[in-house]
């Protein structure tokens, strides 16, 4: 069995080194499939926090005027590294947040697919000369990076978004401060290793666990911090842009989803089916992208229903460490509860349970894979984000009525469609309230475009050319006399 014990830091990095909190208090982190203890973070505060804002800001003085080809080589050394070690960081991710292997592997791979595609983007960085009213002027836009970066990460995605915050801000030649949630805190710290081992200078990349509210606090009080990147709940994220004020930060939010999936008559059903098990089922159902209502059109529905149903009945629920498993454990407790709360309010509205509907018989936070058809827009889960694997069947009759269902939310993340009408998709992608569309497909994101929202679902972007932009400052130099 691949060890992960390498990566397994039950430390800190703050200005390069290891160190635990103030006050000697430790996290308990546990295996949400066994409920075993892996092993303790260090329970910082505004204290810890001060100090790598502070390694942070003395770092930037050299790192953010580093040559161009200095930070590309360790770009790409982080990169190595992380393929070099994809095994390792694949079982520790799986043992602290329950997924499968096969999908903590695939988030290793696009976390150091993010880290290659800004080390090449950094490279097209251009500022530009504009034409000048007069003939003595030369008009100059520069981009510079930012300054200090606090990052706050999510528990679902853990080394995967921590990805797509460092790769941009470390390619600008900006300094972080990372905080990553205390429920999967080692996929974090085993960046903060690898950025060690491949020679980043000390103060560039800081991690600490801790308090939310103290660490949180701290970050967004200090004027040194001139950029916080965020993925998590829109309430949380609200209060972060209403405190960034204050300090005047720039700030990139992925916030929560209720993404709609549609499946029209003249789709074809087996990619639909297809789309709609990666869609809902992965990570079982927590990610922020993850179906919450599918519209099936009545025509097809039955059929649709039907094959859905058999799909996520033959889905292998178990420990993610073992090979074959597609299904592991919810996160904890509560996110089990939140299922359940959800399934009794569909229920009592009408909703029908075609497939699963209550705990797993493997006991802990393991849940069946759930089915309720018969949803209607009365139900929770019509407007709240499920996080979890249960799939509501919505029917429609016609576009116009799909997409008004579609959108009557305040959340804008992802949306899916099924079509083979070419002319209908492009009508989706005016019509849809959508930072992300996907057509015939249920897996959409890709380094190499953007990823973010509209509406409540969250400001900036995280991937494509565009999620440098938000760790640069553009300025203008007009050159007179000339």
């Amino acid at each position: 069995m691949t060890t992960f014990k390498k990566f397994l830091v039950e430390a800190n990095m703050i200005d390069g080194a290891w160190v635990g909190a103030d006050s000697g208090e430790t996290i308990e982190v546990r295996n949400p499939a066994t409920d075993e203890v892996i092993g303790t973070v260090p329970n910082c505060g505004a204290g810890e926090t001060g100090r790598a804002i502070i390694a942070a800001k003395n770092a930037f003085a050299d790192f953010g005027q580093s040559d161009l080809s200095q930070r590309v080589k360790l770009l790409q050394d982080l990169h190595d590294a992380l393929l070099d070690n994809q095994e390792p960081l694949a079982h520790l991710l799986t043992a602290e947040q329950g997924k499968p292997l096969f999908e903590a592997r695939g988030e290793i791979a696009i976390g150091a697919a993010y880290i290659r595609w800004y080390a090449e983007e950094i490279r097209r960085a251009k500022g530009e000369i504009v034409p000048a009213p007069t003939n003595d002027r030369r008009l100059l836009v520069t981009h510079h990076p930012v300054g200090v970066v606090a990052a706050i990460t999510p528990w679902n995605f853990p080394s995967s978004m921590l990805a797509r915050k460092l790769g941009p801000a470390l390619a600008a030649g900006c300094t972080v401060v990372a905080k990553p949630a205390t429920l999967t805190p080692y996929s974090a710290l085993a960046w903060a290793k690898l950025a060690e081992e491949v020679g980043y200078p000390k103060g560039v990349v800081n991690i600490l666990t801790g308090s939310s509210r103290e660490i949180g606090a701290a970050i967004m009080q200090s004027p040194d911090v001139r950029k916080v990147t965020f993925t998590g709940s829109t309430e949380v994220g609200k209060s972060l842009i209403r405190q960034s004020a204050d300090t005047v930060k720039k700030v990139s939010m992925e916030l929560g989803g209720n993404a709609p999936f549609i499946v029209f008559d003249d789709a074809d059903i087996d990619a639909a089916i297809e789309g709609a098990m990666i869609a809902k089922y992965r990570n079982m159902g927590q990610t922020c992208v993850c179906t919450n209502r599918f519209y099936v059109q009545a025509s097809i529905h039955d059929e649709f229903l039907r094959r859905l149903q058999a799909a996520t009945a033959d889905l292998n629920v178990g420990y993610g460490s073992t090979e074959g498993v597609q299904q592991g454990p919810l996160v904890n407790m509560p996110a089990v509860e939140k299922v359940e709360e959800l399934i009794d309010d569909a229920v009592s509205k009408g909703g029908k349970i075609e497939q699963g509907g209550k705990r797993h018989p493997k006991g802990g936070t393991f849940f069946e894979p759930t089915i309720i058809s018969g949803a209607t827009s009365e139900m929770r889960f019509a407007t709240e984000e499920i996080f979890g694997p249960l799939s509501a069947i919505f029917k429609f009759e016609d576009e116009d009525e799909a997409i008004d269902a579609a959108n009557a939310t305040e959340y804008g993340l992802a949306a899916y469609a099924f079509t083979k009408d070419m002319a209908r998709a492009f009508r989706l992608n005016t019509k849809l309230q959508y930072g992300l569309i996907g057509i015939n497909s249920g897996l959409i994101t890709t380094v190499e475009a953007p990823f973010g929202g509209l509406k409540e679902s969250g400001l900036g972007k995280e991937g494509g050319s565009q999620g440098l932009s938000d760790y640069l400052d553009t300025k203008y130099m007009c050159l007179a006399g000339l």
